[in-house]
This record gives C-alpha cells, structure tokens and sequence, in this order.
C-alpha cells in the first residue's frame, strides 16, 4: 500500500452490488490508503473506509451519526426523506438514547427463546422446499428455496397471514435509500407505500387482538418503550425487508460460491461439522452487504490518518474490510475450514449489530446443510453463465438454475 492518497477521487457505482466482482474495484481504492474519497454519482463524493480495523473503530465510535439529516449536498433530498419516509423512524437511522429506546422494543420481543423455538420450523419448512424439487432433478434455487423459505419463516415469526402476505421479494426495494439514483428513490418510495398500507392495519389488529407472534409483542411493548405509531410501521417493515432479502442472499450467495468452488462444496459435504465456521466465512466472502454502510460526521473526525470534515458521509465498506489483507490470510480465497480470528463483519458490528443475525445463521446452516445432504451431487445448470444479481442495495443473486440427480 502506499498510504494514504487524496489526490484521487474513485468512482464506485450506484450498482456496484449488482457487479459480477466487485472486489478488484475495493481493493484498487485501498491500495491508495483504508481511507478515501469515492464518487457516488456526478454530483456526490463521500469517504469510503476499506481497512478492517479502521471499519471497526468507525463502527464502535458514538461521535459518528446514524443519521443522514444534514449531510453537505443532501439538505433537500433528507428534508422530503424526512417527510415521507417511514424508515427514517427506525432504528436504521437512529442514534443514543432514540436508538436504544428502538432497539430495547425489539430486544424485547426478539428474544433468544423465541429464535431457538423456531428452528424446527426452518428445518420443516426447508425439508418442504426442498420436497417440491426433488423429483424434477432441477430447480431455481433462488425463487423456489432462498427467496421462500425466509418469508415463511417470518410470516411464522412476525405474524404475517399467508392470505394477505405482499410480495415482499419485490418490495425489498423498501429499503433503497439516498444517495441513489431518481428512479430507484421513487421504486423504494412506492415499496414504503404498499409495506405501510400492508403493516398498519395488521398492527391495529394485532393490539386489538394479540397473536403468539413478534408483531403482538411490539405491540405489548410499545407503550413500555414510548414508541409511537411511526416508529413502530417502521420497526416492522425494517423487520421483514431486512429479515428476508438478507437471509435470503446470505443463502444464495452461500450456494452459488461453493457451487463455483467444488473442492469447498465437496469438503463442506463429507464434513457437516465445518458448516457453523462454513457460514461465517461464506459471510466473509460474499456477504448480502456489498457497498457498506453510511455514518455522518458531526464534527471533524479523524480516521486512519485522514480529517474528513463535519457534514460528510462516511461508507464503512464491510465487504471491503472483509477482505482486508491486513486481516485475512488470502482474502480473496473462499475456505470452508478457516480458522482465523477476526469477526467477519457481515453483520455490522457494535450498536448496530444485527440482531436478526442469530435466525440469519440458523436459517443459512439448515438451509445449506440439508441441500448438500440432500442433493450432494448439486451442480450449476450452466457453469459458464453470468448470473445477474437482485437489484437494490444488497448483493443477492436473481436467479441460481441448479441440476441434481432426481430423487423419488
């Protein structure tokens, strides 16, 4: 590396979670330093962070906000966000005491014992998935396993009736936020729509009558927690879009990476016991959060040996920091059996942590693990095709044409 340059400005696209390789682009910003800055679109440059332990600290540090009100170019743009957008009362954007007065509600709620009650359930809904391919010897393991198998699992969680569910692989764009391009802002803005129009009577109905689901028990910790009406639509949708496109490309983009690195599938298949460090490290490879996450600067803040200065956005690039050299031996090698210590990053990291990463994990390990016991002969229908990805702000696969020995 040659430390830290400011003299170049790198363009890292709006799309870059839909690129075939986005890696060789992160790994050319950080050979010019862990910090710098990147241009977004025409009008917007932003600081990138690629060094692991540089994103960590940006992480874990309270000086950095969670919130883009007030950004240097953005005014405009946050104030109408501000007004219309129901996720800007979440816990995604939140700081402090807001952010703990949101995350205590779903802390609450989400608790250990209700994740653990639900894995028979993942395992019954991954066998049934599963049962409907079996006998054709092929299958789009995107819309017929990774796709479904999250949204039945959180219909079960959530408590979202099977008859009224929307389609929520097409309304994940709900979560497109600025900056982003004017077309994709006003996609997200109809998703928040519908998700509103969907969450706000089902909420009603639950307080006027509780179900054994997470929805009840916001609902029975709202006042507790002083959240309002807004705050907790928002909590809901952030829930489902998160819970299922997540878990959803996690599971994907965990086949499709073994699938293109047989000796990996065939050594996480003869071993099952790899599979809880497999997950990890298929996070670390190639996680659901390609580009990263945004913090702003409130103040000057320093930052791997660059000042950026208050009212700039900071994207702290975890898929970037997932392959820091300074922190993984051979990074840019996928290996089921890795043994390293570093915390993948996927996930986030301190306050923010995701705290659906637990069902995220279990869902990934029951799902892939009874795939490849299932179907150890699993095989890309097209090895020399070049998949496209979802579109949205998450790396996740469209479409994944799979071939297997058929079974009865």
């Amino acid at each position: 590396m040659t430390g830290q340059d400011q003299t170049i400005v790198h363009d890292v696209p709006v799309n870059v979670a839909q690129q075939p390789n986005p890696y060789p682009l992160f790994e050319r910003i950080r050979e010019h330093g862990v910090v710098q800055r990147v241009r977004l679109n025409p009008t917007l440059e932003v600081w990138m962070v690629t060094g692991y332990d540089e994103a960590v600290a940006a992480l874990t540090d309270p000086r950095l906000s969670s919130s883009p009100v007030g950004v240097n170019g953005l005014e405009e743009e946050m104030a109408h966000q501000e007004r219309t957008n129901v996720l800007m009362a979440s816990m995604l954007v939140a700081d402090g005491e807001d952010h703990t007065r949101l995350r205590n509600l779903v802390s609450k709620a989400f608790t250990f014992r209700r994740v653990e009650a639900l894995a028979p359930r993942v395992q019954a809904h991954t066998d049934a998935f599963l049962d409907a391919i079996a006998p054709r010897g092929s299958a789009d393991l995107v819309s017929e396993f990774a796709l479904p198998l999250p949204m039945a699992v959180l219909s079960e969680l959530i408590g979202i009736p099977a008859e009224g569910q929307p389609d929520f692989a097409r309304l994940a764009v709900g979560l497109i936020m600025p900056p982003n391009t004017p077309e994709r802002l006003a996609k997200g803005a109809r998703a928040r729509a519908e998700l509103t129009e969907f969450f706000e009577p089902l909420i009603a109905a639950r307080k006027a009558d509780p179900k054994d689901d997470l929805l009840s028990a916001l609902c029975a910790a709202q006042a507790e927690e002083k959240i309002s009406d807004r705050e907790l639509t928002a909590m809901a949708i952030l829930l489902t879009l998160a819970g299922h496109e997540t878990t959803a490309s996690l599971i994907a983009n965990g086949v499709h990476a073994l699938l293109r690195h047989p000796e990996q599938f065939a050594a996480l298949r003869d071993d099952p016991s790899l599979l809880p460090g497999a997950i990890e490290e298929l996070l670390r490879y190639e996680g659901p959060v390609s580009r990263g996450v945004a913090r702003f600067t409130v103040d000057a803040y320093e930052i791997g040996g660059v000042t950026v200065p208050p009212g700039e956005m900071i994207i702290i690039g975890l898929a970037a920091a997932n392959r820091d050299p300074a922190r993984y031996d051979r990074p840019d090698i996928l290996d089921v059996a890795r043994r390293e210590v570093p915390q993948q990053l996927a996930f986030g990291h301190g306050v923010h942590f995701c705290l659906g990463a637990p069902l995220a994990r279990a869902e990934a390990r029951i799902a892939i693990g009874t795939l490849l016991r299932r179907f150890p002969d699993l095989r890309l229908a097209d090895p020399d095709a070049d998949l496209s990805r979802r579109e949205g702000i998450l790396r996740g696969m469209a479409t994944l044409p799979v071939t297997f020995t058929p079974q009865a």
